[in-house]
């Protein structure tokens, strides 16, 4: 019975096997490797819709699959990369044939195991990592199993919970320590006033100096969906200083590289911006940054 009814699911796999490898007409795997990427993003998206499909025989046969694949010595990480699944589900399709043969694999009524942590102490788990903002599922699994004896087996039943707490990884973006929204806003009517009054013989450019390898590098961590993540940034030098300005109408730059970010590098990058415009009247070079070197006498 059990044969029969797997059979109905691959009759063209019947037919194929029925007609030995010497004999069949088309090329077999020693004739050339099929190589990755050969479909495009189009038809990928189709056959993977086409994978997920939730109809129940096809979800029927994708369990067939599963456990043939097992069989075979695939480990359920393998399986679950290969039908597109997580590895948890095929441990519950096995789970199921061994308690129920093909009954158990034929049976849609299961909605999934219950949450393994109580509502209690889900939401102390949700305040830890608010409070903490946890790098890695393996620091949050150590902390459940610290906190409550509970052992996550899989990557992918550990992130499941998170998801099921609004908590997704991401990174934090850096923002500065000296923000002030109202100097901002008095800025940018500055600026605007002043790009629809000059003529064609001016030029508007920002200029500053960037540190490239001593910038703050957000670093991902999980944290609740609607609370906003950040780093301050930290201060200090290192010996990469690139000094430029830009032209944001334009998108003209012009940059150099200095020892050190002094008077000397500003004047510098003065001349090679007049060089840039060698028929501008006017040019306005706003400094980012206020330090002494923009306001040296030299």
């Amino acid at each position: 019975m059990v044969a029969r009814q797997l059979n109905e699911l691959y009759p063209d796999s019947l037919r194929i096997r029925g007609r030995p490898l010497a004999k069949r007409r088309g090329p077999d795997s020693t004739v050339g490797m099929i190589r990755a990427g050969f479909l495009d993003p189009e038809s990928r998206r189709d056959l993977i819709e086409l994978a997920r499909d939730g109809s129940a025989a096809h979800r029927l046969a994708r369990r067939a699959n599963a456990l043939v694949l097992l069989d075979r010595g695939m480990s359920c990480s393998d399986v679950a990369k290969v039908l597109l699944l997580d590895d948890d589900t095929i441990r519950t399709w096995y789970r199921l044939y061994q308690e129920d043969g093909f009954e158990g694999l034929a049976s849609f009524g299961y909605d999934g195991s219950a949450c393994r942590l109580s509502d209690e102490q889900q939401g102390q788990l949700k305040a830890w990592i608010t409070e903490t903002l946890p790098r890695t599922t393996c620091a949050i699994g150590a902390w459940i199993e610290k906190e409550y004896g509970i052992v996550y087996e899989s990557r992918s039943g550990l992130v499941a919970l998170l998801h099921r707490l609004d908590m997704e990884h991401r990174k934090p973006k850096a923002v500065s320590s000296k923000l002030d929204p109202d100097k901002q806003a008095a800025f940018i009517k500055k600026y605007e006033t002043l790009l629809n009054s000059i003529g064609d013989d001016e030029a508007v450019l920002f200029g500053d100096a960037v540190h490239p390898t001593h910038a703050v590098r957000p670093v991902g961590c999980w944290g609740p969906k609607d609370v906003q993540i950040a780093v301050p940034q930290s201060s200090g030098r290192q010996r990469l200083n690139i000094h430029g300005a830009i032209d944001l109408e334009t998108g003209k730059t012009r940059m150099i590289e200095a020892a050190t970010v002094n008077a000397i590098s500003m004047i510098m990058l003065l001349r090679s911006i007049e060089v840039m415009y060698p028929g501008k009247r006017l040019i306005h070079l706003f400094v980012v940054r206020q330090a002494k070197l923009a306001r040296s006498s030299r």
